[in-house]
């Protein structure tokens, strides 16, 4: 082949007509954002705040009724439906399949709000509860347990069923929202101006949501860092660690599912258990067993009220649970298609409930599990009045109180190093499904039979860690965090709209009946 041909071929592994209209826009949003950062942050604000008394009701509802709609279809005729070849055996065993989905569906923000969250609910509890009481100290950690319940993970797979159904059913070639709606809109809408509006509006929330994730996710590794090695923290400090991360899951996504995101992932796991195991075993383990167990049964106890909560008798005097989980809810939203896309694409050989509920149920255990142990620590360093954390939090920042807690306790060097690497491969999980994930949907490749391009997957990784640092160096990552969430509402639309098309396809194909396991029919 010439270099001309060359050349045009690697032109057509993107879809530029999808991918530099979202990059364009993303740049276009972070420019003001970072001219005027206090400005921008201020309005957008004010604009989620007015969201939030509007339509919290709503994106309470939208939670439950995704999970609603992933039991429905788990336990219906559509639940034993094979996402590919009935007679295949599934892609990744049980182990390997769970390990892929809690690794992206978990990230390093579990090991934030697992063993800090709580202490924004104890000094400002629900209910007119006295803050920080021990009834305080339960609603912390037991909201934080419910950060990462069935509602979030139903937010993240609800997709998924219409996805997975395009690629490895019906084979087709694009792995892409638009694809996936048109059974509802048709040819003509899918293939003009209005496919590629939702594609673009999905590039854009993810390209947005992976820029902030990035960035925002650094400090968990480098407040952690600076005090391993008793330095001062540093832009300088925070651009090697991005470095080194964006090396790390660079090299993971362009080794691709089966040799660099699988081998992640299930390493972490073992990895996270023998974390939490020493933690157990040098620290306070035993009130770490107590607590986890009341934290359960009070979770358990008010998880109707934690669900339904919008504070509407006292609109004046809303605690911390009330914006935060509508915020939760909406960020969460954002990154919802991707979480999707990315199930869909490793699920091959799994049957819809087999995909629904392991996301339901494997993320929720790990983050229930990894919350109880990483919250009890930091409640018992509070209590026992080893350290000071409502007031590190209050006067420093929730990152300077996590290594506080983690150098509490004896043998901390140690603990410091399991706790960052951790971290690291958590955040670098999350990314490198992000990046394999935009490569396959912004690449021209038939995704039904190939893997995206590994020169479109470094690109990708590229425009992200660049994006990332310009807007940790210049500002304009705490408006783009906001604007991530107000990117939410469209994609919930487009997400109840698979959620459609995902029973409106089974049901013309009548694929309960042709496209189950022998054993089912």
């Amino acid at each position: 082949m010439n270099e001309t041909g060359k050349e045009s071929r690697k032109r057509k592994l993107i879809d530029h007509k999808i991918f530099a209209p979202a990059l364009i826009i993303i740049i276009a949003i972070s420019i003001p954002l970072s001219m005027y950062e206090d400005e921008s942050l201020q309005l957008l604000n004010t604009i989620f705040d007015k969201l939030v008394d509007v339509f919290s009701w709503g994106y309470l509802w939208y939670g439950l009724i995704l999970l609603g709609a992933g039991l429905y279809l788990s336990f219906s005729k559509y639940g034993k439906v094979v996402l590919g070849d009935p007679t295949e055996k599934p892609r990744f065993t049980l182990f390997e399949y769970a390990s892929i989905l809690i690794a992206m569906g978990l990230g390093s923000t579990i090991m934030r709000t697992g063993i800090i969250q709580w202490a924004n609910v104890a000094v400002d509890p629900p209910f007119g509860v006295e803050p920080q009481s021990t009834e305080a100290l339960l609603w912390g950690n037991s909201y934080s347990m419910f950060l990462w319940s069935f509602q979030v993970f139903a937010v993240f797979v609800m997709a998924a069923p219409a996805m997975g159904y395009i690629l490895h059913v019906k084979k087709r070639p694009l792995m892409r929202i638009s694809e996936a709606c048109r059974s509802i809109f048709g040819d003509r809408f899918t293939d003009g101006l209005g496919g590629k509006i939702l594609d673009i509006i999905f590039l854009i929330s993810i390209l947005a949501g992976a820029a902030v994730t990035l960035g925002l996710g650094a400090p968990i590794v480098i407040y952690n860092l600076a005090e391993l090695l008793n330095v001062e923290l540093t832009f300088g400090l925070t651009l090697i660690v991005t470095i080194v991360w964006v090396f790390l899951f660079s090299i993971s996504a362009y080794l691709g599912i089966e040799r660099g995101i699988k081998r992640l992932s299930t390493l972490n796991m073992y990895l996270a258990g023998a974390f939490a195991l020493f933690i157990m075993f040098v620290g306070p383990g035993v009130f770490i067993l107590n607590y986890f167990t009341d934290s359960v049964g009070f979770l358990l106890s008010h998880y109707i009220d934690m669900s339904f909560h919008t504070n509407a008798l006292n609109p004046g005097e809303s605690s911390h649970i009330e914006s935060h989980t509508i915020f939760w809810f909406a960020y969460n939203a954002t990154w919802a298609m991707l979480h999707s896309v990315f199930a869909a694409k490793i699920s091959r050989g799994r049957t819809i409930k087999e995909m629904i509920l392991t996301y339901l149920m494997a993320p929720t255990c790990i983050s229930w599990i990894a919350t109880g142990v990483l919250g009890g620590l930091g409640i018992h360093s509070y209590q026992s009045g080893e350290v000071p954390v409502l007031d590190i939090v209050s006067n420093q920042g929730a990152m300077t109180a996590i290594p506080a807690i983690l150098t509490s306790l004896p043998l901390s060097n140690i603990i410091l190093v399991l706790f960052i690497v951790i971290a690291m491969i958590f955040l670098t999980t999350t990314l490198d499904s992000t990046t394999y994930t935009i490569a396959s949907y912004a690449g021209t490749e038939n995704m039904s039979k190939a893997e995206p391009s590994k020169h479109l997957r470094i690109i990708v990784a590229a425009v992200i860690a660049v994006l990332s640092l310009i807007l940790m160096r210049i500002g304009g990552l705490a408006p783009l965090e906001v604007v991530s969430g107000l990117m939410g509402i469209p994609i919930i639309a487009i997400q109840l709209l698979t959620i459609y098309a995902a029973k409106k396809m089974i049901d013309e194909d009548k694929a309960w009946q042709t496209n189950v396991r022998a054993k089912n029919k």
